[in-house]
């Protein structure tokens, strides 16, 4: 069933307030590895991805 435009407001709103959005370009074929990878782990990708870099700063990770 289709979100109502009430709901589509309120998901606007909350996203506007409460989130930023980063793209990310890999090369081709690596998106469906990383979709697979986080599948296989019970994660969406964003939270794969979320949690891979908040990792790699916490050790202080550059490069």
């Amino acid at each position: 069933m289709p979100a109502t435009e009430a709901q589509r407001r309120a998901r606007d709103k909350w996203l506007n307030e409460k989130v930023e959005t980063i793209n990310v370009r890999v090369p081709k074929g690596k998106k469906a590895v990383i979709q697979d990878f986080a599948a296989a782990h019970g994660e969406s990708v964003n939270g794969f991805i979320n949690r891979a870099v908040d990792e790699a700063m916490e050790r202080g990770e550059t490069e």
